[in-house]
């Protein structure tokens, strides 16, 4: 795959707090949370490219949600969200998931989709899935 991604980037809105972001993805992909430093340089290196090509208003509305994930579930269960045990980290996003109010379900999903960039973008995780991109496309499957 051949990919490189600078990792000297300024710092995003996603990973200005590695531990939140960190548990975050972990909760999501349960497999993260055995990835080396390395592993997860790469995987921040890829939310950070992804970032980079969108508007500018949409780093303060991350952070804005990230903060929201953080401390929202101290009025349930009186704790931040990094404090948590893994149940309850899970059913909580689940609440995000499901949430009536469109904004907090659309910060979800969105969170959610860099998530899963940066986990399965990640070369080790293509390479585990069996994901090998030809440049043939669906043609090369037939």
């Amino acid at each position: 795959m051949g990919r490189r991604y600078t990792t000297n980037a300024p710092t995003s809105s996603l990973t200005a707090d590695r531990a939140l972001f960190r548990t975050v993805v972990s909760t999501l992909v349960p497999e993260a949370a055995e990835l080396e430093a390395a592993n997860w340089t790469e995987l921040e290196a890829l939310v950070e490219s992804s970032l980079r090509g969108r508007p500018g208003s949409l780093r303060p509305r991350l952070r804005l949600f990230l903060l929201l994930v953080q401390w929202l579930p101290v009025l349930r269960y009186g704790r931040p969200f990094t404090a948590l045990n893994p149940a309850r980290r899970a059913r909580f996003l689940a609440r995000l998931q499901e949430h009536p109010i469109e904004v907090i379900r659309i910060g979800f999903w969105g969170l959610r989709a860099l998530a899963f960039l940066g986990y399965y973008g990640r070369e080790a995780a293509a390479e585990a899935i069996g994901y090998r991109p030809d440049p043939r496309g669906w043609e090369a499957a037939r």
